[in-house]
């Protein structure tokens, strides 16, 4: 099992910059696929972003804004944010899959908004 716990979520004007963590309750290293997922209210929960052997794919929507990362010291997953829209508002999720099994974080919120 793998607890995930995210940070980094709040209000930013449109054109403006966020930058999610993922901290894990374990090591990230044997987990091959890590990502971010993101749920706007009254839509379904969409992948976002995804890195596996050290590569990261993005949906169209956020692909050259944003750029996923990890850090398997820290057993962290990263997702930056730049030129944020008001689309991109959303709750946003860490996911992990290990062992053929999901693991979710709780969530943080992202509210794009002028």
């Amino acid at each position: 099992q793998v607890q995930l716990v995210e940070s980094g979520g709040g209000l930013v004007q449109p054109g403006g910059s966020l930058r999610l963590s993922c901290a894990a309750s374990r090591t990230i290293f044997t987990i091959n696929a890590m990502g971010w997922y993101r749920q706007a209210p009254g839509s379904q929960r969409e992948l976002v972003a995804i890195i596996s052997n050290g590569r990261g794919n993005y949906a169209d929507s956020v692909k050259g804004r944003f750029t996923i990362s990890r850090d398997n010291a820290k057993n962290t997953v990263d997702l930056q944010m730049n030129s944020l829209k008001p689309e991109d508002t959303a709750v946003y999720y860490c996911n992990a899959n290990l062992f053929g099994s999901d693991y979710w974080g709780q969530g943080t919120q992202v509210t794009v908004s002028s």
